[in-house]
């Protein structure tokens, strides 16, 4: 595991936490660096909801790992929009089949998902008077999606701190980092207990299925972030071998 300082005295950050691979990573990456650690999760409609209930048994997982990381997890919260699903004709939103549309991007992409969901944590944050913002958007192996750019979050950042007066930092820990990177860098932070925990409790499957188990997790193994989840681990398991 990685050896870290200890966490600055008194600083909080919200973690956007959505029961997933990446924002399990991302959490451990914050429990690392920060005295105290509050969650995120947003019910927006999605076809995989699923992911919401896998969040309190990857909590109790973090909290069993680590004893310092219990005592650095606080508040966890969630947010209901179901605003986003109504306005949004996408694979993420209704029952459809994926597809990549005529516009080059696939039919998973929820416009302004990451936009919003960043400006009502920074919301949130604001009231609870923290500073720092961890997510997992990434932009080396992501599907396409625009706002998981690192040109993107720079710009949302910057128009955070100037709307809202406040000195925000958004952090994307996975931002340059391929999928079997992410399982090493879980493995890092946690060793062998916080990567079989991800396996065997977060949720990536776009169409919330938990039936069939596989080396890598829970999934039907076939859509895109299944795909990209099953990949990331073959190489992770094959460096590491």
């Amino acid at each position: 595991m990685i050896e870290m300082s200890d966490p600055p005295q008194g600083k909080t950050a919200l973690v956007l936490f959505s029961g997933g691979q990446d924002s399990a990573t991302c959490l451990a990456w914050a429990l690392e660096r920060f005295a105290r650690v509050e969650t995120l999760g947003f019910d927006y409609g999605q076809r995989h909801a699923i992911e919401l209930t896998c969040r309190d048994r990857l909590l109790d997982g973090f909290r069993d790992l680590r004893a310092d990381w219990a005592q650095r997890l606080g508040d966890s919260h969630t947010l209901t929009i179901p605003t986003l699903s109504e306005i949004s004709e996408t694979a993420l939103t209704r029952d459809v089949a994926i597809e990549m549309g005529t516009d080059g991007l696939p039919n998973t992409f929820v416009p302004g998902r990451n936009l919003v969901f960043l400006t009502f944590a920074a919301a949130l944050a604001y009231r609870r008077g923290i500073l720092d913002i961890v997510g997992g958007m990434c932009e080396t192996d992501y599907s396409g999606y625009p706002d998981c750019r690192d040109e993107t979050i720079r710009a949302l950042q910057r128009t955070l701190v100037l709307g809202t007066a406040k000195p925000f930092e958004l952090h994307t820990p996975l931002m340059w980092l391929s999928k079997a990177a992410t399982w090493r860098l879980a493995h890092d932070l946690g060793g062998a207990g916080l990567v079989d925990l991800i396996c065997e409790h977060s949720h990536t499957c776009y169409l919330g299925e938990r039936g069939a188990r596989h080396h890598w997790g829970f999934g039907c193994g076939e859509c895109p972030a299944c795909s990209l989840r099953a990949k990331g681990w073959r190489e992770y398991v094959a460096r590491a071998g």
